[in-house]
């Protein structure tokens, strides 16, 4: 990472003479004032002082940053690329935070209003402190805090999404259990084992310890550049003494030791053993991470196998996604992106075996995918809405394979088919524009339980591809014709009732007695529907168009449906239990467990318990005033 320009107008100098004022500071700022007094010292003795004066710039957009900044005293502007004013940082607040939980550059101007002191405390520092005190981690990480949130300018996601590499430690980014040779091996052994396994670097043993390393380049260059016949002992032609770091290092001490010392391969040891080879192919295959890289592979993909092997990487996506700090929402966001693409890719090459359409046609997402708040499983939930000019008997047969062959094609993906069969694939949910309308109003003018159910599922849609102005003309015919039905918005209500959160008259966890997942919490059915479907009804009366439920729920606050209060409660509870199910979920994956959305309370720490158990109080709260306002008997 190359090392940050230094701020325009400031006086940066090393802070030993004010040594006590800074660790006083510290102790005296949230989150710092909870760490042990010898780490606060160790923290303390790495700070930076920069002093600046009015109107000087501290950082520019695209400027790297290499250190999380602290204002001691002053005020401090920052202000998008277009100059307007996103936030202000006073005394005890930071900046910065999400250069380094992203890509490591600045995305906004920060300007100093006045005179002002500043720490700086090293990325490396602070990237330690967040993996090693839970306190650090869940201030700078607030798994509740997205809704409290939307005015910061270091929580607006990056234009272009990144892994953030410093929250990894080696072991995280190494290839485990290298292939190795002996010193006394010859070279031409080497460059066959390379050639064979694929790889572009050998460690090389000397009486089981590691001795040096081989590269493709070192065969290149020492070998036969300088002729040096291919019986020759490695030894001979090897790097020696290697540079290597253990696997508990962070990511981001390797790459920082790799660019300083221009090495390709790094050996990794744990306890002075090999364990693992960082090569700087591993960094691009943390590319793999960015659902923007991963868009622009599925769309060149051919077929459907090859769509297939893409988005088996969607599970490690996810691990990477939730072990590197990404809200809930964020991650949401990312990986219904790949459900989107990949589906988008599938209409691609369906059109292309079939022919193009004989009739417009728009294919909609439903459910989580509509909502894009997709997590580690999923299955898929669609519908086709036709123009009004399909004939079955012309038309019919045409559609039919396009949707067999989109359907099969998900669930080859792994997006497996509905068990409920609310699929394109199904005629039901096959239809024209005026059937479609049909089925609405009939939902809408007799809110029978089945009805009630398929408005649930069928008030979350999005178009993915197709003629959109079918989805607009849809939704906005039924969204009228919702908001003005008050008795359906209260069936609805009552019908958001029946997922109760699992809270006793104690606040005591209710788990679920028998089965397979007995004395375990349904996070998804307990936990994040329930505020899914108390943000349906907001939308339902207030005409709000978008399916996210964290939008529903700032929309509807705007215009006065929710209260600032409860739109910050609920977005809390919806990202911090929707965190927790996500957490389990990539535990489950590294396990090589099927995810799922069954948690054991115990699986949590006292504090993450009593989160939980003040989420559920919110959802239930929230869930009674609900009852209120509509009349419901709960």
């Amino acid at each position: 990472m190359t090392p940050a320009d230094p701020p325009i107008g400031i006086d940066a100098k090393p802070p030993p003479p004010e040594q006590g004022e800074i660790r006083g500071f510290l102790a005296a700022t949230p989150p710092f004032d909870r760490l042990p007094a010898e780490v606060l010292d160790a923290a303390a003795s790495t700070v930076t002082i920069v002093r600046m004066e009015a109107d000087s710039l501290v950082l520019k957009p695209r400027q790297a940053v290499n250190s999380l900044y602290l204002v001691r005293s002053g005020r401090i502007q920052l202000c998008g690329p277009a100059g307007a004013v996103w936030a202000e940082r006073v005394r005890g607040q930071t900046f910065g935070l999400r250069a380094l939980l992203s890509d490591g550059f600045a995305m906004f101007h920060a300007i100093a209003l006045e005179d002002s002191t500043l720490y700086l405390l090293p990325a490396p520092v602070f990237a330690r402190l967040k993996l090693e005190h839970r306190e650090i981690d869940r201030f700078f990480t607030p798994v509740g805090g997205a809704g409290r949130s939307l005015s910061h300018a270091d929580d607006r996601p990056s234009a272009e999404y990144q892994s953030n590499l410093i929250a990894l430690r080696v072991r995280d980014l190494m290839s485990a259990d290298p292939v190795t040779i002996e010193a006394d091996r010859p070279v031409r052994e080497a460059a066959r084992l390379m050639r064979e396994c694929r790889i572009s670097c050998l460690p090389v043993t000397k009486a089981g310890a590691l001795a040096g390393i081989i590269t493709n380049v070192d065969l290149r260059d020492r070998v036969v550049a300088e002729g040096i016949p291919a019986d020759t002992a490695v030894e001979a032609v090897m790097s020696r003494e290697p540079l290597t770091l253990p696997a508990e290092r962070l990511a981001y001490d390797a790459l920082l030791a790799m660019r300083q010392r221009i090495v390709r391969h790094l050996p990794v040891t744990d306890g002075g053993r090999l364990v693992g080879v960082i090569t700087n192919t591993d960094t691009l295959r943390r590319q793999i991470s960015n659902p923007g890289y991963l868009s622009g592979i599925i769309l060149r993909r051919p077929t459907v196998a090859s769509l297939a092997e893409v988005v088996a990487q969607v599970p490690q996506l996810l691990v990477v996604l939730v072990e590197t700090g990404v809200s809930a929402h964020r991650i949401g966001l990312i990986v219904t992106t790949v459900a989107d693409v990949t589906t988008y890719r599938l209409l691609q090459l369906a059109e292309d075996r079939l022919g193009p359409p004989p009739v417009p046609y728009v294919w909609v997402a439903n459910g989580s995918q509509a909502r894009q708040e997709q997590a580690g499983i999923s299955d898929q939930d669609n519908c086709i809405i036709l123009d009004d000019r399909f004939h079955p008997g012309e038309h019919g047969r045409y559609f039919e394979d396009l949707a067999r062959f989109v359907c099969d094609g998900l669930n080859a993906c792994g997006y497996v088919y509905c068990p409920g069969d609310m699929m394109a694939l199904t005629p039901r949910w096959r239809q024209p524009l005026a059937q479609w309308k049909r089925y609405f109003n009939a939902w809408i003018d007799e809110p029978e339980p089945e009805a009630r159910m398929l408005a649930s599922v069928m008030f979350d849609l999005r178009p993915i591809r197709g003629e959109t102005r079918l989805f607009d003309e849809l939704q906005r015919e039924i969204g009228d014709r919702a908001q003005a039905n008050s008795m359906f918005v209260a069936h609805m209500a009552g019908n958001a009732l029946t997922h109760i959160p699992p809270l006793g008259a104690l606040r005591q966890f209710v788990l679920s007695r028998g089965g397979d997942h007995a004395h375990m919490l349904d996070l998804k059915l307990q936990g994040t529907v329930p505020i899914i479907d108390i943000a349906r009804i907001h939308a339902l009366r207030a005409g709000i168009r978008t399916a996210n439920t964290r939008d529903r729920l700032i929309e509807a606050h705007k215009i006065n449906v929710v209260s600032e209060g409860g739109m910050h409660d609920l977005i809390d509870a919806f990202e911090f239990l929707s965190i927790v199910r996500l957490k389990h979920q990539s535990r489950q994956i590294r396990l090589g467990q099927r995810p799922d959305n069954f948690l054991s309370p115990k699986e949590l720490s006292r504090i993450e318990r009593q989160h939980l158990r003040d989420a559920f109080i919110i959802v239930r709260t929230m869930q009674t005033n609900l009852a209120s306002a509509y009349q419901v008997r709960r």
